[in-house]
């Protein structure tokens, strides 16, 4: 598939790994819905970028079809990348007692359930378009963690909505393989993000460190890179790729 003259969307776009592959496939002309809860951040990037600001809480069904309905605007569309997401820190059993089932529940509800919400959506619409050459219709790229396989101390409701994420990739690539839409997840490893910059500076260059190589934080860009070979390279289905420097993360 060819980025050029096509129509995406990316969730959490306004910032972090959302807003450097919106930025990655404007530049390589497409055009962009940029969906997100941050209003002032989003219409920014989107004006930025020439494309399309949508408020869009992406777990509820109608700020999804929202987002579709403005790419169908634009023409046909062809990709979504999901980057929104939320990570939280907290123990099973901590201090204060048992795992706030509220806060467990929304990192699920939004990680998880907001990716597939947006994949369900964009898939019909994509069901509808004419193949490209190769009988491609479309492509879908969600965002896992490492996390999803080295969860560390804390992190039962992250990993649980990423490990999420990875166990439905190749059910749902199965699913639309007769539709001629691609389904794909990358897991980032230690990432320099907008969570993670809230962090003290020693955390973030203790996390760097622990990187085997390259021993840095991962960019927005370097996400990008590898979303746009996903998009381009249309054997690629049904897949988990690992990005991370070759980290495993400890315990703690």
């Amino acid at each position: 598939m060819q980025i050029e003259g096509k129509v995406f969307i990316v969730t959490g776009a306004a910032s972090g790994l959302g807003e450097g592959t919106a930025r990655m496939l404007a530049a390589n002309g497409a055009q962009v819905v940029v969906a997100d809860m941050q209003a002032d951040k989003g219409e920014a990037v989107a004006r930025e970028i020439g494309g399309v600001f949508v408020k869009c809480d992406v777990t509820q069904e109608a700020d999804g079809q929202a987002a579709v309905d403005a790419a169908l605007k634009l023409g046909k569309l062809f990709g979504l990348v999901n980057c929104a997401g939320i990570a939280i820190g907290e123990k099973t059993v901590g201090k204060n007692g048992p795992h706030g089932l509220a806060a467990f529940t929304k990192t699920v509800t939004i990680n998880l359930i907001g990716s597939f919400n947006m994949i369900r959506l964009a898939a019909d619409a994509m069901a509808r378009n004419e193949p490209e050459a190769t009988g491609e219709r479309g492509v879908l790229i969600s965002t896992a963690s490492v996390a999803a396989y080295d969860g560390q101390i804390g992190q039962a409701a992250y990993s649980a909505s990423k490990g999420g994420i990875v166990g439905m990739t190749l059910p749902i690539a199965r699913d639309l393989a007769r539709s001629g839409i691609r389904n794909m997840t990358i897991a980032p490893g230690i990432f320099g993000t907008p969570m993670l910059f809230g962090m003290p500076q020693e955390v973030q260059d203790a996390l760097a460190a622990n990187v085997p190589f390259p021993s840095r934080l991962g960019t927005p860009a370097d996400y990008a890179k590898l979303a746009k070979h996903i998009i381009e390279n249309d054997m690629l289905n049904g897949e988990v790729i690992r990005l991370d420097g070759a980290i495993r993360l400890a315990p703690k």
